[in-house]
């Protein structure tokens, strides 16, 4: 018997009638970009497995748990990338992109792989948009990238949703705080679960990414990292504030953001949409201030954000979608030229102009109803008397050397 294929467990088609909505967020989230002074930048679907670790931390739950990783035919350890800051800076690098006019502001729309348990929205192949704004620190450029993608939504016609925001500190007030949170979870190993206690042992600031209700409850009384920022990070952090004030975005501060990867400085920031189910984040991102240099460019500041389209897709709900159209659908019926009318269609399509026919035998009035499925904006029956384009108040004789002219 013959195997019926599918697609593997966690990845999803993206099929005909799924593609004008597709492409209308995909396009609009171009337009936006390009109106920010954002440029495109594409890089390749797999990366060498050292930089993702290198960027993400060994201990993380991506290198850990979630990497798709293997050893080509020539025993080079390489990885799916499975998010897109790493291998936008790698190629800043790279490419020389320190030495031209900073900041670079880029961006890509793009498939990326994570292993994890297939949910709602969630996929282990996921395509996302990622924007980075490298080559400076002013809170002005954070608060410019949230109102970027807050200016997405609004055009996507997405509005129930909330900003969560926080700063972690740098490398001069961090240290300090991790390890009063690391005393404090000692003494408290008790309320902890295994998850908790392993995500310690790497890096204190990822117990607060548990899944657990009951730990969360009671990490409510830990030390927040708010609480012990240096001036030059407060403030930077009010500037944020203020500059999205101004902007009109609203925010609310959550004290225990974090972000799970090692290179994460400063602002934190996550969109959140409760409506599409526990995994609430429709987009993430944060300040990355030591990720250039720590995979060999100089020391460089940098800020962005991933947004997964399957679950802004979620965000946008069922609504009248968008829809692909033709220009002109040719009926052929008895004793019609076809050759005239193919040559008609290449005439037409050179010019820019979307046609179709039919190519399955169907009855005249079958073609007209594939006509209507298309949403053919023309119609023109073609048969032995002539050329017809069908109107609602009659048919209309035309000449097919005249359509398009």
């Amino acid at each position: 018997m013959t195997p019926r294929f599918e697609a593997p467990r966690g990845t999803h088609d993206i099929l005909p009638s799924e593609q004008p909505l597709w492409r209308w967020v995909t396009q609009t989230m171009e337009e936006v970009c390009r109106s920010y002074g954002y440029r495109p930048i594409q890089t390749p679907g797999i990366e060498h497995t050292d930089l993702i670790i290198r960027t993400s931390g060994e201990g993380s739950d991506i290198v850990q748990k979630e990497t798709y990783t293997f050893a080509d035919r020539g025993g080079r350890s390489l990885t799916l990338r499975p998010e897109g800051t790493a291998p936008i800076c790698r190629a800043y690098v790279q490419h020389g992109l320190h030495r031209e006019p900073q900041p670079q502001k880029l961006y890509t729309i793009g498939a990326f792989w994570r292993y994890d348990r297939p949910q709602k929205g969630r996929y282990r192949e996921h395509w996302q948009l990622s924007v980075e704004a490298i080559g400076s620190n002013d809170p002005a450029l954070d608060a410019e990238i949230i109102q970027l993608y807050n200016h997405l939504l609004s055009r996507l016609g997405v509005t129930k949703y909330v900003l969560k925001l926080n700063s972690i500190g740098d490398a001069n007030c961090r240290p300090a705080y991790v390890e009063q949170l690391a005393a404090w979870l000692d003494e408290h190993d008790a309320e902890l679960d295994d998850e908790a206690r392993a995500k310690r042992a790497t890096s204190p600031l990822r117990v607060f990414d548990v899944k657990s209700e009951r730990v969360q409850a009671a990490l409510h009384d830990a030390p927040k990292i708010g609480d012990s920022l240096c001036v030059e990070c407060k403030r930077h952090f009010d500037e944020v504030r203020k500059y999205l004030d101004a902007y009109g975005v609203a925010s609310e501060l959550e004290p225990t953001l974090v972000r799970g990867l090692d290179y994460y400085t400063r602002t934190v920031f996550e969109f959140r949409d409760e409506a599409i189910g526990a995994q609430s984040a429709i987009c993430s991102g944060g300040r990355y201030d030591g990720l250039v240099e720590a995979i060999g460019g100089p020391p460089t500041p940098g800020i962005g954000f991933g947004a997964g389209i399957e679950r802004l897709l979620l965000s946008i709900g069922e609504r009248e979608r968008p829809r692909d159209e033709i220009d002109y659908f040719f009926v052929v019926g008895d004793g019609a030229d076809r050759a005239h009318v193919l040559a008609t269609m290449a005439r037409l399509r050179a010019r820019g102009l979307a046609c179709d026919t039919d190519y399955a035998g169907r009855s005249k009035k079958g073609q007209l109803t594939q006509a209507g499925r298309l949403g053919a904006r023309t119609t023109v029956v073609v048969d032995g008397d002539g050329a017809r384009i069908v109107r609602s108040g009659g048919d209309e004789s035309t000449d097919l050397d005249d359509l398009g002219r």
